[in-house]
C-alpha cells in the first residue's frame, strides 16, 4: 500500500488549485509587479535604519501589509472574473421546493436536468479547454441517455469539434490533459479516431520524456482526477496497458508523497504536510479529497478486473470512504476542512459531490458496504439538493483555491455542477434499490 512521510520532500507546490491562474486571467506574479511588494520591504527596511518616527514606520509595514493581501485578493478577483466559471451573487432565487431526494429514476432525472440544463444554457457560450470545464463535461458524459436524451452529449461533441479534439497548452500538466476524458467517452460513440489522436500523440510524448526531478509529475493530490482518467481510458480503448502502467506508476508516486496512511487521507500538495486546522489536527482539505476519490472511481472505471494493482487501488478506495464516513456531517455533506468542522459556517457542496459519487459507485459495484454507505449516499443526496435554488443553481461551493476557505450559500461554479451530475449519474443506478 502506498504511504507518505510527514516531511516535506521540498518540492514546488504552485499557488492555486491547480496550475495557477495565468492560463485564464492575471497571475499573482503579474499583479505582484505592479504592487511590488518586495520593493515595499526594501523601502522599509530603509526606513527601519533611518531617523523616521515609529509611526511613519508602522504606516509604511501596514502598507507592506495591504499589498501583499491586495494581491490574495486581486488573484481571486481574477480567477473569479473568467468567463463562464461561475459566480457568487449576493442575490438568488429561492431554494427549490419542487425537488424531491427520493432514490427514484424519475426523481434523480428531474434533479439532474433542473441542475444540468441551468448550467449548459450558462457555460455553453463560455466553453474552454481549462480543467475547470473539463469536469463540468465529464458530468455532462455521465448522465444517462435515459435522463437528458442526447442534448447533453450532442453539446458536449460541439465543443470538442470547436477545439479540434486538442488538449490545453502545457504538454504535460494535468490540468491540460483532463479535457481529454470527454473526447475519448465521444470516441466510445462514434468511433472516429480523429477524435483521439492528439490526445494519444500528447500521452505518448508523455510516457517517452523523462519524470521531472524536483517534483512529482503530479505533485497536488487534484491531479489524480485530471490526468489518470485520461490514461486509464486510453488503455482501454487501445488495448495498449502501456498507458495503464505509466498511470499506476505516477500514481504511487504521488501517494507515497501526499497519502496519509494514518488519517487516510490525502494533503493537497507538500506544502500542506505540516499545516493544521485551528483545532491542532491535520489540514485535510474536502475538495481536493473529494477530486481523488473522483479519480479512483474513474481510474477503476476503466481498469481491467485482473490488473496486477487493483487491489491497491481498492484498498485505498475504502481507506478513505472510511475516513470520509467517519467525519460526514449530520445534514450529510461534508465541510472545507475534513478533520475540524466545527470550523466551518457552510458545507462545501463541490466536494461533497464528488464524494457523494464515490459513495454510490462503491455501492453500485460492490466494493462498500451497502448497508453502511448506502444510508450515507441517501443522505449526501439530499443534502446536495439542499442547496439547489429555484432556477437551477447549486449553491454553496468554494470558488477556486488551494485549501479551506470561506464563501457563500449561492456560490456556484462550473466544477462543482460537474461533480453534481457525476454524483447524481451513480445515484440514478441506485434508484432500483
Amino acid at each position: 500500500m502506498w504511504g507518505f512521510r510527514r516531511r516535506s520532500s521540498g518540492f514546488r507546490a504552485d499557488r492555486d488549485e491547480h496550475s495557477g491562474p495565468e492560463d485564464f486571467a492575471e497571475s499573482d506574479e503579474g499583479i505582484a509587479k505592479r504592487l511590488d511588494p518586495p520593493k515595499i520591504m526594501a523601502q522599509l527596511a530603509m526606513l527601519s535604519r533611518s531617523k523616521v518616527t515609529t509611526a511613519f514606520f508602522v504606516a509604511a509595514f501596514l502598507m507592506f501589509i495591504s499589498a501583499s493581501e491586495t494581491i490574495r485578493q486581486r488573484a481571486q478577483t481574477e480567477l473569479e472574473k473568467v468567463d463562464g466559471v461561475g459566480d457568487s451573487p449576493a442575490v438568488a432565487q429561492p431554494i427549490a421546493q419542487d425537488l424531491s431526494a427520493s432514490l427514484t429514476k424519475r426523481d434523480v432525472t428531474k434533479t439532474m436536468r433542473k441542475v444540468g440544463d441551468w448550467q449548459l444554457e450558462r457555460a455553453r457560450p463560455f466553453f474552454s479547454q481549462d480543467w475547470t470545464f473539463a469536469a463540468m463535461y465529464a458530468g455532462f458524459m455521465a448522465v444517462p441517455e435515459t435522463v437528458a436524451g442526447d442534448r447533453y452529449d450532442a453539446a458536449m461533441k460541439q465543443m470538442a469539434e470547436k477545439f479540434r479534439w486538442q488538449l490545453g497548452r502545457r504538454p504535460f500538466h494535468a490540468d491540460d490533459q483532463a479535457v481529454g476524458q470527454t473526447y475519448l467517452d465521444l470516441y466510445s460513440k462514434y468511433q472516429d479516431k480523429q477524435m483521439i489522436l492528439p490526445v494519444r500523440q500528447r500521452m505518448d510524448a508523455m510516457l517517452h520524456s523523462p519524470d521531472p526531478v524536483d517534483q512529482p509529475l503530479w505533485w497536488w493530490c487534484d491531479a489524480l482526477f485530471m490526468a489518470p482518467p485520461v490514461l486509464a481510458k486510453l488503455s482501454r480503448t487501445t488495448g495498449d496497458s502501456k498507458y495503464l502502467d505509466f498511470m499506476d506508476r505516477q500514481w504511487g508516486i504521488t501517494s507515497v508523497k501526499l497519502y496519509d496512511t494514518k488519517e487516510h487521507l490525502f494533503f493537497r500538495d507538500a506544502t500542506f504536510l505540516d499545516k493544521h486546522e485551528a483545532n491542532g489536527k491535520p489540514l485535510f482539505w474536502s475538495r481536493g479529497n473529494g477530486w481523488v476519490m473522483a479519480g479512483l472511481v474513474r481510474v477503476l472505471q476503466e481498469m481491467p478486473a485482473d490488473y496486477t494493482s487493483r487491489p491497491k487501488y481498492i484498498a485505498q478506495f475504502r481507506e478513505m470512504a472510511a475516513a470520509l464516513a467517519a467525519v460526514q456531517g449530520k445534514d450529510g455533506l461534508w465541510r472545507p476542512g475534513l478533520l475540524d468542522a466545527d470550523a466551518y459556517a457552510l458545507p462545501e457542496v463541490s466536494g461533497s459531490a464528488f464524494i457523494t459519487y464515490a459513495f454510490a459507485y462503491g455501492v453500485n459495484e460492490g466494493i462498500l458496504d451497502g448497508s453502511d454507505y448506502l444510508p450515507r449516499t441517501r443522505r449526501a443526496w439530499a443534502g446536495l439538493l439542499s442547496h439547489i435554488y429555484a432556477d437551477g443553481r447549486l449553491g454553496s461551493m468554494q470558488p477556486i483555491g488551494a485549501a479551506p476557505a470561506e464563501f457563500t450559500p449561492t456560490s456556484s461554479y462550473v466544477f462543482g455542477v460537474g461533480a453534481f451530475l457525476l454524483a447524481g449519474s451513480e445515484v440514478y443506478r441506485l434508484a432500483p434499490h
